[in-house]
């Protein structure tokens, strides 16, 4: 199959998901070294390692995405992401509460099902 990377549009979760795994290398890094209460470093280790895991899951399925069902499940995992993992950081940097996180678990459980029925269809 000949396939220019030319014809290839831009990625905007594809995109978002390398923020993402960009962004939990220095919230990981942040954690060991900067904060020194057991709970912020838990939550802002917790905040990394779903940001890493969903970034990296963003960038390498979003390219290859078609179908609406997909890339609306792909949204779901963005969205997710910024709530649970958002909702955490802002509880150690800000000082808010940590309200956000269970819907952005829920938003995540329900993307990868999502993204589950769209791969049973295909």
């Amino acid at each position: 199959m000949n396939y220019d990377r030319r014809q290839r549009k831009p990625s905007f979760l594809a995109f978002s998901g390398a923020v993402f795994a960009a962004a939990a290398v220095g919230l990981s890094a942040y954690a060991s070294h900067g904060v020194g209460t057991g709970l912020a470093q838990s939550h802002l280790q917790t905040a990394a390692l779903f940001a890493f895991g969903h970034g990296l899951a963003l960038a390498a399925l979003a390219p290859g995405t078609t179908r609406r069902m997909g890339k609306v499940a792909l949204c779901l995992l963005l969205l997710g992401t910024l709530l649970f993992s958002g909702s955490l950081v802002a509880s150690v940097l800000g000082g808010l509460g940590t309200r956000l996180a269970p819907a952005g678990g829920i938003t995540l459980m329900l993307g990868w099902l999502l993204w589950a029925l769209d791969a049973v269809r295909r």
